[in-house]
């Protein structure tokens, strides 16, 4: 359990240095063709400025998109009680209790940090598990919001931001407007720009996915170690799977759940915001021999 969790965390970070490799080779390929840095320094302040405000109010147009209305331990003590243990249990500030109105069975955690945290359940999940289940996934969310996921997807999608808006604004420059006797006209410069305008979205996307899926098995992993039985989170995604899809779900938010609460397409792993279901399964009952 121990070894998953530090690969998990490895593999995170590597995508993460892999992001900042991207970002590096565009800036510097920019810079060849063009030879201004104020592109990529107006770009890249741009973006972390529009980033961190959109940082601060993510969690409550999660919240607001996905129809989470919040509740006291008056509505549901039972439910309310077991988000308060395990929260002890943690080490980690009481989060605000949210309940969405949708028979499909998923979960989800936001807020930038601990002392700003928020755990939504839709009302089927609660009717459809037992309560170890319930724990399992409980304890997954609360592992999020105690690995500070929501904080580095954030970055994750500044650097994405970044990237995209880079792009975009090569494409303006070139199509609109700067003259042609400004640029050095260096030909690596043009080779990395000409690449990074085709592939560096895309790729930047599945570094982006890849990262969300690689916190997912850490939270999984962290669940199992908080309530100390894996079984129960095992269990509650194997109800899981097949009814996660929310009447009304959001893509923007999308990752966040427990399981993807879009309607199933037959797209590759590749671009996927989770892992297979049967394989964080199989993981989580590898844990408990």
């Amino acid at each position: 359990m121990y070894q998953q969790i530090a690969s998990n965390k490895r593999k995170t970070w590597l995508l993460i240095i892999s992001f900042i490799v991207l970002l590096s080779v565009i800036s510097y390929g920019l810079y060849l063709y063009y030879g201004d840095p104020s592109i990529i320094v107006t770009g890249v302040v741009f973006s972390l400025v529009y980033s961190y405000i959109g940082y601060l109010g993510s969690a409550k147009l999660a919240l607001s998109v996905n129809h989470a209305k919040p509740i006291d331990k008056s509505d549901a003590p039972e439910v309310y009680r077991m988000v308060e243990n395990l929260a002890i249990t943690a080490g980690l500030p009481m989060p605000k209790v949210y309940i969405i109105s949708d028979p499909a069975l998923n979960a989800f955690a936001t807020g930038r940090d601990p002392e700003h945290a928020h755990v939504a359940m839709t009302s089927g999940i609660i009717n459809a598990l037992d309560q170890t289940e319930l724990e399992g996934v409980i304890g997954h969310e609360l592992s999020h919001i105690k690995n500070y996921d929501i904080r580095i997807m954030t970055i994750i999608i500044a650097l994405v931001g970044i990237i995209s808006l880079l792009t975009n604004w090569v494409m303006r420059l070139n199509l609109f407007g700067r003259d042609d006797d400004n640029r050095s006209n260096n030909p690596i410069g043009l080779i990395i720009m000409i690449a990074s305008l085709i592939i560096a979205p895309i790729v930047a996307n599945l570094i982006k996915l890849a990262i969300s899926r690689k916190r997912e098995y850490l939270a999984d992993a962290s669940s199992a170690m908080l309530t100390r039985y894996p079984e129960g989170l095992a269990d509650a995604l194997e109800k899981i799977s097949g009814h996660s899809q929310l009447v009304q779900a959001s893509p923007s938010s999308a990752h966040l759940f427990i399981a993807n609460p879009l309607k199933s397409a037959s797209l590759s792993r590749l671009f996927s915001t989770h892992p297979p279901i049967q394989e964080r399964i199989k993981i989580l009952r590898s844990m408990d021999q």
